[in-house]
Formats: C-alpha cells, sequence, structure tokens
C-alpha cells in the first residue's frame, strides 16, 4: 500500500515509521526546515519530501495519483479539509484520513469535504476514558469496522460466572465471539466444549453497546453491601 502522508509533526512521523516497519510505502510531505531536520533523523530519505502539500506541483511529483490513502496531518484544520477535497475530487484517492485540530471545526470533517475518517484526538482521549471506566478489567485493543465492533481483553476472575464453564454454556451476548484464550503462556483457539479457567486471559469480538456484559461473565461479582 502507498500512503501519503501530509505534515511531518509527530503524528505524521509516528504514523511513518508504523507503516513502514509494516511494509508500506509512504511519503511524508513537509516543508517546515525545523521539522525536516527532526523527520531525517527519524525517517528514510526516500520516505520524505520537501514542499507544501497544498501545493499542485508537489501533489504531482509526489505521485499522489497513485496513493491508496491520503492522512492530512497538517497544523490547520483548513488546510487539511482543503487537502482532502484536492485529493478526493483532483487525484481521486481512495481513502482519506484527517486529523482535527480543534474540536469546533470536527463538524466540517465529512464526506462533503472528502473526508472519509476523521481522527478527534480530544474526542477519542475522553471515548478511552469513559469506556475503561465502564468496563473495568476489560481492554479495548482494536476497534474494527469503523467502530461496529472491537477486539477485547480481559483476564478471567476467580469466582467469576465464566471461570469453569463451558464456553456452549455460557450466556454471551449477540453479536460476541470469543477468539482466542492465552493460559500460561500458550494460545488456545476456543470451541464450545472449551472450559475457562481463571486467570485466562480472553481475547473476544465484540459489539461495543454489549461488551459490558461480556465484562460482567469474566468478572468476580461485587460482594452484597
Amino acid at each position: 500500500m502507498f500512503v501519503v502522508i501530509a505534515g511531518g509533526d509527530p503524528t505524521g512521523a509516528q504514523l511513518a515509521s508504523a507503516l513502514l516497519a509494516q511494509g508500506h510505502r509512504v511519503c511524508v510531505v513537509e516543508h517546515r526546515r525545523e521539522v525536516l531536520a527532526r523527520l531525517h533523523r527519524l525517517l528514510p530519505t526516500e520516505s520524505i519530501y520537501e514542499g507544501h502539500a497544498l501545493d499542485l506541483d508537489v501533489l504531482d511529483r509526489v505521485r499522489l495519483r497513485q496513493a491508496q490513502v491520503l492522512a492530512a496531518c497538517l497544523p490547520l484544520d483548513a488546510e487539511n479539509l482543503v487537502l482532502c477535497y484536492i485529493a478526493r475530487t483532483a487525484y481521486h484517492v481512495p481513502r482519506t484520513i484527517a486529523r482535527i485540530n480543534h474540536p469546533h471545526t470536527a463538524w466540517l470533517f465529512g464526506r462533503s469535504f472528502g473526508v472519509d475518517i476523521a481522527v478527534n484526538q480530544a474526542e477519542i482521549m475522553a471515548g478511552l476514558i469513559a469506556e475503561e471506566m465502564s468496563l473495568g478489567e476489560m481492554v479495548t485493543l482494536l476497534k474494527l469496522r469503523r467502530g461496529r465492533f472491537a477486539l477485547v481483553e480481559q483476564r478471567l476472575a476467580e469466582g467469576s460466572e465464566a471461570a469453569g464453564a463451558a464456553i456452549k454454556d455460557l450466556p454471551l451476548p449477540d453479536q460476541c465471539l470469543l477468539a482466542a484464550i492465552i493460559r500460561r503462556g500458550e494460545m488456545i483457539l476456543p470451541r464450545g466444549t472449551t472450559v475457562l479457567q481463571p486467570g485466562d486471559d480472553v481475547l473476544a469480538i465484540v459489539d461495543p453497546e454489549r461488551a459490558d456484559r461480556l465484562a460482567a461473565l469474566f468478572r468476580k461479582p461485587e460482594a452484597p453491601a
């Protein structure tokens, strides 16, 4: 996959590093001298292009038309919106992702400006905090299908409803699949007859709205007051 990243601030630089580590082709477009100096310490030179991401000549030279994804990580929201619009309408980039710097502009980041996915960091952090508080020991590892499902992990507590029970006998919520069990460092692919044990780390794919019901099966019930 070829990804063009506009902006070499920490978000863009970290995204580029992660994509390169996964074997993807990346081009980070940046024009600020001080940011470029830092980028050259972090990334291969061939993955960096000096120029302004809103310059059409620059976009032509980095072959934006060949990119599968554009990630707009510029410091100004107006620039990110304009860039996504150009990428979609003039260069026909299949997927655009834009960073929202200021929450009050979030309502603009939609399909009318060619934005497929808008990343509002403040909103994400608030959501994660609320989610972790509501789910207790359950940890969300990954969101799937634009948040419609989540890959979660939870350690099975002694005395929980699921401890000592076969998976087929558990009242699992709808839209839930137990994907794997980590037991004493070994991975087990669960079947209906698999019996869960205290200390198991259970990985599941679940509808986030039903995750609290799944978490309740794995945690120790609270003692009555």
